[in-house]
């Protein structure tokens, strides 16, 4: 080999080893980086998961066992009889109907009213609409037990103590501010082409809003159903005031009809938690992609 060509072979590894090294390195940083996030969202599961964990195994306990030290996470023996004796020993297929009932006018209240002032705020233009808009995120700071007495004191008026009413006619008044400043938010993402060009159609503002607007919003309404019936299936503080007879409680109010003035059924009271969180799991799973998407994209703009 000739001194002309090993001057060009090391020039050419010099070069080689100058590009291939940042790639390289990028790479591997790149490579640790996902590594981790992985390890770090696999820690965050990890945490998240030992109550739900743990309630599965003290519901399979016996009630000698629960507070054995050190903890039993395996149930020794299993006794699968504690979701029939739980879910037998109250009313829970009524509890659970009444939940489902009170849930689904909540939701579908929420959605639509929280919907339609959306719309108002994001795409209407009126006086005050801004200022509005402010004073409606400003209730948000407002501590609900402030208003718990007088919300009693008007519905006691209007003889809707004990009824459902107090829990289901308030979502169609308006929505929650959350579920409004949410949607609005997801309506300013649309380009206002699509509203321009309805309304060159002939289409009304009402038009605008159900033909082309709110099918476009169904992340956005999906993330709103799920934090909707999510809140309305857990409430526990409302229903307990508004609610006196035992054949109008819903779920949580069940759950807590095993404890008294003695002790906890724990296992029993495990077990039917565990029951009563399956629905909640099962939307949560089934419409994540819809759920994640919502999240993502509010806020993008305005």
């Amino acid at each position: 080999m000739s001194a002309l060509q090993v001057l060009n072979w090391r020039e050419y590894r010099i070069m080689r080893t100058t590009i291939s090294w940042p790639s390289n390195r990028y790479q591997l940083l790149s490579w640790w980086n996902k590594v981790l996030i992985h390890i770090l969202a696999l820690t965050g599961a990890v945490v998240f998961l030992i109550p739900f964990l743990w309630m599965i195994s003290t519901s399979l306990k016996p009630i000698e066992k629960i507070f054995h030290y050190p903890p039993q996470w395996i149930p020794d023996p299993i006794l699968w009889r504690n979701y029939t004796e739980a879910l037998t020993v109250a009313p829970f297929a009524l509890y659970f109907r009444n939940s489902v009932l009170v849930t689904t006018l909540s939701v579908v209240g929420q959605i639509a009213s929280s919907a339609i002032v959306a719309y108002g705020f994001a795409r209407l233009r009126f006086p005050g609409r801004d200022i509005l808009f402010i004073v409606l995120l400003a209730t948000m700071m407002l501590p609900w037990q402030v208003t718990m007495i007088p919300l009693f004191i008007l519905y006691r008026n209007l003889d809707w103590i004990n009824t459902y009413y107090p829990l289901v006619v308030p979502n169609y008044l308006g929505g929650n501010p959350f579920f409004i400043f949410l949607l609005r938010q997801f309506f300013l993402t649309l380009p206002l082409e699509l509203d321009e060009a309805a309304k060159l159609d002939g289409c009304g503002p009402f038009r605008i809003f159900w033909q082309i607007l709110l099918p476009l919003t169904i992340p956005g309404l999906t993330t709103v159903a799920i934090f909707s019936f999510l809140w309305n299936w857990n409430e526990f503080l409302w229903p307990l005031i508004v609610l006196n007879d035992i054949d109008t409680w819903t779920i949580p109010l069940g759950l807590n009809g095993f404890r008294d003035q003695y002790g906890t059924d724990w296992n029993h009271l495990m077990a039917a938690s565990f029951v009563a969180s399956l629905p909640v799991i099962l939307i949560f799973f089934i419409f994540q992609g819809y759920f994640i998407q919502g999240i993502a994209t509010t806020g993008a703009k305005g």
